[in-house]
């Protein structure tokens, strides 16, 4: 009984190294889960438990000591990196939406240091960052996540590599996040670009009128409104890029 204990003790060592690695290449890449307003302790914390809970999961006769088993570690990064990584482009769009609204109210100077990405970010940026993700907790997202992992374990087992044609998925869906920026800022893009074409024919008007001392505080003000209303917009936009997030991240994982 002993030495069979010990002849299963690679495979059993194998298991938990294959979870290891797909668990950590999503948490230092996925939203939420690499944030740095989180404390390492509790991240390094959730790593190990969720490692522990999806090792039975995985099943592959592979020696970890070996060149094999090193190039499944790898892959096993790779995976989770990827998932994480798609999942991620959909927040980077939502913040850099909300970089274009505030070069559109003139408040682009307005930058605090952003604790996600490491340099400073405008406040409206950081601001449309914190809304999707509350949205993202609240609609359960990171169980969501955490549930495509463990079903990646059995369409996608270790050993067996992303197809070609999902890593091209995931370069091309980069394109995404400029089209995803446009549709989180355009309701307040449009109605200041409206505010703006009435200062320019105030300024043919009376072009002895200093513009920047009074159309300053009034763009921020109109600024404020219309970025009000432009909010309700927001869910659905963040909506219909995490959807198409997720059928991605589903045809990844797909072996």
């Amino acid at each position: 009984m002993t030495a069979l204990d010990l002849a299963q003790l690679p495979i059993w060592l194998g298991n938990l190294l294959w979870a290891l690695g797909r668990v950590s290449g999503l948490c230092l890449v996925a939203p939420v889960f690499s944030s740095k307003t989180i404390p390492a302790q509790i991240r390094v914390g959730l790593v190990v438990v969720l490692t522990l809970v999806l090792a039975p999961l995985t099943s592959a006769a592979i020696n970890p000591l070996s060149a094999a088993g090193v190039a499944t570690m790898v892959s096993q990064v790779l995976i989770g990196a990827a998932v994480g990584f798609t999942l991620k482009l959909v927040f980077e769009a939502v913040s850099f939406g909300g970089e274009l609204v505030a070069q559109s109210m003139s408040l682009g100077f307005a930058e605090v240091a952003n604790p996600q990405g490491g340099p400073s970010s405008p406040v409206l940026s950081q601001f449309y960052l914190l809304l999707v993700t509350l949205l993202f907790l609240v609609m359960n997202g990171h169980l969501r996540l955490i549930a495509l992992l463990a079903d990646s374990f059995r369409s996608l087992p270790p050993g067996t590599a992303i197809h070609a044609t999902g890593l091209h998925a995931v370069a091309a869906f980069g394109a995404e996040l400029f089209a995803g920026a446009v549709r989180v800022a355009l309701p307040a893009m449009t109605s200041l670009l409206v505010v703006n074409i009435g200062f320019a024919a105030i300024s043919r008007a009376a072009p002895s009128m200093n513009l920047f001392a009074v159309g300053f505080p009034i763009t921020v003000s109109l600024g404020f409104v219309a970025l009000w209303l432009a909010l309700r917009s927001l869910p659905g936009a963040f909506e219909a890029l995490q959807d198409h997030a997720w059928s991605l991240m589903r045809e990844l994982v797909r072996s």
